[in-house]
């Protein structure tokens, strides 16, 4: 099964590459921009390119496996050993407005559980992977979480739902975090938040109401680079994307301490 991994993760780590140049490419050009679900809901010309890419590339080089796409574009395979969880282009309002913070986030599972993990920010050259029991790499060195132990020391990272304007959520735990830890930062891209953490650039993120894709690859990455992923109460349905805390894992009690009083109000 190792050498399966193996070949999974290569092509993994190649098609998310190939991704990342389309977005390069065209980053800072004319694209057509339309909305889906809310005005802020966003999805460009190139979200759409990149899938296309990517799927059409499975579908060739590995057709029995099964994939779970944002803008559509996956197939259900019955039966299929593998599924590959794909977020295109993590960060499309940033993409959008020529804001740098966006990756290509490609996890995926093996009979149902999280087995490879690839991340790739092309403006930086940045790519993250992880395989289930053998460690987190950047460019192929290993990366840790940060050692932090005191949370008003710790710089955190969160994001808002696309309902944000009729909703609430997060309001009280971003006051709460901001004003006990070091420093909080909202980016924009769910994906990198979650390899920051891992490399230790953040001690911590959380998020509500997000979805497979785009924790898929990140959540593995913050795990083998030793740090601890669950939901809002420090159980195992993080992988959802409907509710997730990622620390460096000496932080993450305190973490869900705060959310938790935060909104009990």
């Amino acid at each position: 099964m190792a050498r399966e991994i193996d070949d999974v993760l290569a092509l993994a780590r190649r098609l998310a590459r190939e991704a990342g140049a389309i977005q390069k490419g065209r980053y800072e050009t004319g694209f057509r921009i339309d909305t889906k679900s809310r005005p802020v809901d966003l999805v460009t010309e190139v979200d759409h390119a990149c899938e296309a890419h990517l799927v059409a590339a499975l579908l060739r080089e590995r057709p029995r496996d099964a994939v779970l796409a944002e803008e559509g574009r996956g197939t259900d395979t019955p039966g299929a050993t593998y599924r590959w969880v794909i977020d295109p282009l993590d960060g499309t309002t940033n993409f959008a407005h020529g804001y740098p913070r966006f990756a290509v986030s490609i996890g995926v599972e093996r009979e149902g559980e999280p087995a490879v993990g690839v991340v790739y920010d092309p403006l930086l050259d940045e790519c993250y992977h992880a395989t289930t029991g053998r460690g987190a790499f950047r460019n192929g060195q290993p990366i840790r979480v940060s050692r932090e132990t005191a949370f008003d020391r710790a710089l955190l990272a969160t994001g808002f739902a696309y309902d944000k304007r009729e909703n609430d959520d997060n309001l009280a735990e971003f006051r709460a975090v901001l004003k006990t830890a070091r420093e909080l930062r909202r980016d924009g891209s769910a994906s990198l938040d979650l390899c920051y953490v891992a490399c230790g650039r953040l001690e911590g993120y959380w998020e509500h109401k997000l979805k497979p894709w785009d924790v898929a690859a990140g959540g593995l990455i913050v795990r083998e680079a030793g740090g601890r992923v669950t939901d809002r109460d420090g159980g195992p349905a993080w992988r959802s994307g409907g509710e997730i805390v990622a620390t460096n894992g000496t932080l993450h009690d305190a973490l869900l301490r705060v959310l938790s009083d935060a909104q009990r109000g």
